[in-house]
């Protein structure tokens, strides 16, 4: 799978491309994963190939993540100073939005789903609004335990009492480049990673050496740590629901019923209360991304909801 780039603000972002398999009806058809907190387009090792027989399939690194780009963060109340950006999932969803219209081709005659897992659900969503938006919108979007963000300050009613009570301590501090970077290097460690893996990986299967160098590579790379910064400090930033009330399109929900961090329950109020969610497949013994702990399971259900998507 050959790695290419793409010129975007002045910005180097990387992406892969599998065109699809000799098919009819695929031609004109393209699906394009967006992926989590701290991975790459890497993590949909074993998802891009399976699905190109339904259409061809890109994976793209956000701004900040994988093999793209990492500016300098500039945070709200610091001057915004070229190159540096403000990391946020207006910046991401503009950035896939572009690539969907000047790489992939929507709006010349390409038909477009998009499926994100973890914070890449809530870039994809937002992606939906701004291509809604120009009447661009793809077929369907298709969330993998989407990105719920506890942290944000809309939800802070929802937290214990010294959660909120310490808020603002927090937010002044993450903002300390001193403080991140020690973090960052605390967090960036093989060790470290195969933690959070066991954690984000219930059943153990495809924690290999492959994922922990993909998850830890990017982390070598100058700027790392500034992206890293952007993300921590989205305090008052989108949430998935404030989206999916927006759209237009259906909208599919894949979730690992152990997520640790993304409670199904959640997944389903929203089901409850968005007319745009078509239905919500929970996937027994799988954690944070199902994609990759168990494709077997996973693939056939997207190619499914691919097939019912066009139309």
């Amino acid at each position: 799978m050959e790695e290419q780039c793409w010129s975007w603000r002045g910005f180097s972002i990387s992406y892969s491309c599998i065109e699809a398999q000799a098919n009819g009806s695929s031609s004109g058809r393209a699906v394009l994963c967006v992926h989590g907190f701290g991975a790459s387009k890497g993590h949909w090792r074993h998802n891009l190939a399976p699905l190109s027989l339904e259409a061809t399939v890109y994976a793209i690194d956000l701004l900040g993540f994988g093999n793209s780009s990492k500016p300098i963060s500039c945070l709200e109340g610091e001057p915004l100073i070229p190159p540096g950006v403000r990391y946020s999932f207006d910046l991401w969803a503009e950035q896939v939005r572009d690539f969907c219209l000047e790489v992939i081709g929507v709006g010349r005659g390409i038909e477009l789903q998009l499926i994100g897992n973890s914070i890449g659900g809530v870039v994809a969503l937002n992606a939906t609004r701004l291509l809604q938006d120009i009447h661009q919108e793809p077929q369907q979007v298709i969330l993998i335990d989407c990105a719920q963000r506890e942290l944000d300050l809309k939800r802070l009613d929802t937290q214990p009492w010294p959660a909120r009570l310490t808020r603002p301590l927090v937010m002044a501090v993450v903002r300390q480049r001193w403080l991140i970077n020690s973090l960052f290097q605390v967090l960036a460690q093989p060790a470290f990673v195969r933690g959070v893996l066991k954690q984000a990986y219930p059943s153990g299967r495809n924690v290999d050496q492959e994922l922990v160098d993909l998850l830890l590579r990017p982390s070598q790379q100058p700027g790392a740590t500034e992206s890293f910064r952007g993300f921590v400090n989205l305090f008052n930033d989108w949430l998935a629901p404030q989206l999916l009330e927006q759209l237009r399109v259906p909208v599919r929900l894949l979730w690992g019923a152990q997520d640790p961090w993304e409670p199904l329950e959640e997944a389903q109020r929203w089901q409850q209360a968005h007319a745009c969610i078509q239905e919500l497949t929970v996937l027994e013994g799988l954690g944070h991304c199902p994609h990759d702990e168990s494709p077997e399971q996973v693939n056939p259900i997207l190619l499914h909801w691919l097939q019912l998507g066009w139309r």
